[in-house]
């Protein structure tokens, strides 16, 4: 648990986690180093270490930080279709890759300098992509509960994809074909549902 001197966040803890949170996207979480965090959020290292134990429980309020953001757009997507709320969502990840200022995805990027399973890092990432998939194939059980499982696993997989190829090539067109991919399992999954009702 973080240390707080109260229930409202400080000014300096935003500063400080505002500060991570666009250092640690931007540049990698371990090449991104406390004195950078302090002078950057401009603190003292005290007031770091009042506000957190250290830079592990900041890199967890950071993908926390992510984690809400993320839940926030997943329910401003939501509409009386679940098609058009995946839909919704889909657009909403095509935006982000989008940005000039899009680096991959900040959990994957996590996960990778965190390997140890058991380490929080790794389980903050892992726990936002169990809440990802499982909102993903909430929407998929509102069309059809009879594979939802494995049609949001694939919605999942066409994301991760995006999210890494979106980095790596030209942003747009990974977009449109992210964008496709989902209608067409769309389409392969509602056109079942047409086809045994």
């Amino acid at each position: 648990m973080a240390r707080t001197e109260s229930t409202r966040p400080s000014e300096a803890r935003s500063r400080l986690l505002n500060t991570a949170l666009k250092v640690f996207y931007a540049e990698g979480i371990h090449s991104v180093g406390i004195d950078r965090i302090v002078e950057e959020a401009q603190v003292t290292r005290a007031t770091l270490y009042r506000h957190f134990l250290g830079k592990e429980e900041l890199v967890v309020a950071y993908l926390t930080e992510v984690d809400t953001a993320m839940r926030a757009q997943a329910a401003a997507a939501r509409s009386d279709s679940p098609a058009d709320t995946l839909r919704a969502l889909s657009q909403a990840i095509a935006a982000g890759i989008r940005s000039p200022e899009f680096r991959g995805c900040a959990f994957l990027n996590a996960a990778a300098e965190y390997p140890d399973p058991d380490h929080a890092v790794h389980q903050a990432v892992l726990a936002h992509r169990q809440w990802f998939e499982a909102t993903v194939t909430e929407q998929f059980a509102l069309i059809r509960k009879d594979d939802a499982g494995p049609a949001a696993k694939h919605f999942v997989m066409l994301r991760d994809g995006a999210m890494a190829a979106g980095c790596l090539s030209d942003a747009e067109a990974v977009c449109e074909t992210f964008l496709r991919g989902v209608e067409g399992l769309l389409r392969v999954f509602t056109a079942e549902v047409e086809a045994s009702g």
